[in-house]
C-alpha cells in the first residue's frame, strides 16, 4: 500500500442513492472536466473545516437539488486511488430517504441503475473499486 502524502490527499464523499426500485443513481461527468464521460456516485471535495457528513449534504444539494439528513445516511465503504499528482481518498454513504426528487444541477446526465448492472457503465477506479460493497447490500 503506497504512502499517504497527506499534502497532496483530496477526501470525498460520494453517496449511492437507491430509490423505491433499488436502483441507484449514477452521474456522468461534464466534457472538459478530469475523467469526463465516466459515470460515478454523485459527491464532491470535503473542505477545509467540513465534516464528511456535512459535505455530502452540501454536495448533494448543490448538485442534485435534493435534501439529505445526516440521520438518512450511513458510511458504507471508501477506496483510495494514487492519481499522478494527488492521492485521493473517496468514502461512500448509502441513502434511501431524502427530499425532492434528483434533478443535475450541473447538466450531468443522471441514471438509475440496477446494482447487478453498475460495472457495465464506465467509471472512475475509486469509483469502480466500491461496486462490490454497494451489491453485497442487495
Amino acid at each position: 500500500m503506497p504512502i499517504i502524502d497527506h499534502k497532496n490527499l483530496k477526501i470525498v464523499v460520494s453517496i449511492a442513492l437507491i430509490n423505491n426500485e433499488n436502483k441507484i443513481l449514477l452521474s456522468k461527468r461534464p466534457e472538459k472536466k478530469h475523467l469526463s464521460g465516466f459515470w460515478e456516485f454523485p459527491g464532491g471535495k470535503v473542505e477545509e473545516g467540513e465534516t464528511p457528513e456535512k459535505a455530502l449534504i452540501r454536495e448533494v444539494k448543490e448538485e442534485l437539488n435534493i435534501e439529505i439528513n445526516n440521520k438518512c445516511i450511513a458510511p458504507l465503504s471508501f477506496s483510495e486511488f494514487d492519481y499522478k499528482n494527488f492521492q485521493l481518498l473517496l468514502l461512500l454513504y448509502v441513502c434511501r430517504r431524502w427530499d425532492g426528487e434528483p434533478m443535475s444541477m450541473e447538466s450531468n446526465k443522471l441514471e438509475w441503475v440496477k446494482p447487478n448492472m453498475l460495472r457495465a457503465y464506465k467509471m472512475p477506479p475509486a469509483d469502480d473499486a466500491l461496486i462490490y460493497s454497494l451489491q453485497d447490500l442487495f
